[in-house]
């Protein structure tokens, strides 16, 4: 059974730093792709950062500069920090692994940036 288990969410005031961790079990993340997903109170789902096996990023054009998607393989876990935080970054993050035909999620973690 695959599971991702997210943590290092919290209350962070502007400008503050967090970082975010996504430990995988059942499942080895070194070939895949991961990814940080968030979701705002009223809004959709968004990808925030995306790192292929071969250690492509994507990033949301909001986020650039102020966030960095990491992996360790050897560690099976995906790493999201970030700095520079804004209120408009407050939301539930999620850990995705994108697996062999079916996606994987974690269980989310809330990131509140008070101004």
């Amino acid at each position: 059974q695959v599971q991702l288990v997210e943590s290092g969410g919290g209350l962070v005031q502007a400008g503050g730093s967090l970082t975010l961790s996504c430990v995988a079990s059942g499942i080895v993340i070194r070939p895949l792709i991961v990814g940080w997903y968030r979701q705002a109170p009223g809004k959709q789902r968004e990808l925030v950062a995306e790192a292929t096996s071969g250690r492509r990023t994507y990033y949301l054009e909001s986020v650039k500069g102020r966030f960095t998607i990491s992996r360790d393989n050897d560690k099976n876990t995906v790493y999201l920090q970030m700095a520079n935080l804004k209120p408009e970054d407050t939301a539930v993050y999620y850990c995705k692994v994108v697996g062999w035909g079916t996606d994987h999620w974690g269980q989310g973690t809330q990131v509140t940036v008070s101004s």
